[in-house]
């Protein structure tokens, strides 16, 4: 059961990380057909082409609801499927898989999934206070009746740093913790985003002492350890065999996929260090007939240094408690001997909301295309891929490969 690895993804496109204070602002559907376009480019199809459509819902400028429909009405085509797709920071993920499957299924050919993360404009009846002030909270939801609101925030568990510092101090007391070996993670990725021309802090090197004395956070958590958020978005075309093989790139095919959550708040996690990515994992490699050793790059969602840790455990990339050991003993630059988000990460790169996600699927379709210029690895015919939503509550893999 599973994907054939017939669906492929042929054209990417991300707009460069920006600070949200300097960054053009966009209407939401610009920023879709701008995206759009570009990835279409990128694949040398047409609109025409599309008639698939994977798109987020939630904090859609113009619209709360109907959003497929409008997005596209308003690049003027006509799709067979459509889906919205609300998972955080594996949004992107989860896009990719559902138009593979689609693609199988035979509903439709070829599907934009795009996600854009620039502001819009603010009209007059818009409050940009409402918007400060449920960034304090982070994912939690503080609507009346949210278990969240009862049983989370009440106790100062408040937006994402919080769950992160929980889950990495629980990791910490059952298996110990090398502050060294966590901020050799943010180390390592951002000397890979020194050959990104778009990375947010290209031309900022960074070391271990760096990360150790910058503020800390969240207990065990420094700043260096924690995501940039910036302004961004991403679009990818995921597009059948028949499409592929008349695009004009190298496709990138989807031969295995996985997701699992089960709870939103680490509160309700049976145990914090086994995450969902785990079995997410184990179902991608499954489908694709691969293992873990059989990669030649890694591109993992992180969010936090901690979120890359378990996330290579979990995934079967070393055993369970030796995650410490495994960073420190391997380079993990895009030079290195396992290149692991060799566009720096959303750590080095940006993370650009729930477009974040795309950033490590876009890395790893340009590494199997050949289209990562400086950081291009040598031999790049199959990638991991992970996306991770909420607090290390909803997680999903992918394993793309060449033809």
């Amino acid at each position: 059961m599973g994907l054939k690895g017939t669906a492929a993804i042929v054209g990417a496109a991300q707009y460069k990380p920006e600070k949200y204070a300097t960054a053009p602002q966009m209407f939401h559907l610009e920023q879709v057909a701008d995206l759009a376009a570009q990835a279409l480019a990128d694949a040398g199809l047409k609109a025409s082409d599309i008639d698939g459509l994977c798109i987020n819902g939630p904090h859609f400028h113009e619209a709360s609801s109907f959003v497929p429909a409008m997005a596209a009405e308003y690049l003027g085509i006509a799709v067979n499927f459509a889906e919205v797709v609300d998972l955080g920071g594996t949004t992107a993920v989860g896009m990719i898989w559902r138009a593979a499957a689609a693609i199988e299924l035979g509903i439709c050919q070829a599907v934009l999934c795009v996600i854009p993360q620039r502001m819009a404009p603010f009209g007059p009846d818009d409050d940009p206070s409402a918007m400060a002030r449920a960034m304090r909270f982070g994912g939690h939801s503080t609507q009346y009746g949210a278990p969240e609101a009862e049983f989370d925030l009440p106790y100062g568990h408040m937006g994402q740093n919080t769950g992160y510092a929980m889950i990495a101090q629980r990791y910490a007391a059952q298996y110990g913790y090398d502050q060294r070996a966590m901020a050799k993670i943010a180390v390592d990725q951002r000397m890979s985003a020194q050959a990104h021309p778009d990375a947010i802090f290209r031309g900022q090197p960074l070391t271990i002492e760096d990360v150790l004395n910058s503020k800390m956070v969240a207990d065990p958590l420094h700043i260096l350890e924690i995501v940039m958020p910036v302004a961004g978005g991403a679009a990818v075309i995921v597009a059948s065999k028949e499409v592929a093989l008349r695009s004009k790139g190298r496709p990138a095919y989807i031969t295995g996929f996985g997701e699992r959550l089960g709870y939103k708040s680490p509160s309700y996690s049976p145990d914090m260090t086994e995450t969902p990515v785990g079995p997410a994992a184990r179902s991608a490699f499954a489908m694709a007939g691969m293992r873990p050793s059989d990669m030649h790059a890694a591109q993992i969602y992180d969010c936090y240094t901690i979120t890359v840790l378990l996330s290579l455990e979990d995934a079967g990339f070393c055993p369970k408690g030796e995650g410490m050991r495994f960073v420190l003993e391997n380079d993990l630059t895009y030079k290195g001997n396992f290149p692991m988000n060799t566009h720096g990460g959303q750590l080095s790169f940006g993370q650009a909301g729930s477009a974040g996600g795309f950033s490590q699927v876009v890395e790893a379709y340009q590494q199997i295309a050949g289209k990562a210029e400086e950081r291009q690895l040598k031999v790049c015919d199959q990638v991991f891929v992970s996306g991770t939503g909420g607090v290390m509550s909803e997680q999903g893999a992918l394993i793309l490969q060449g033809a």
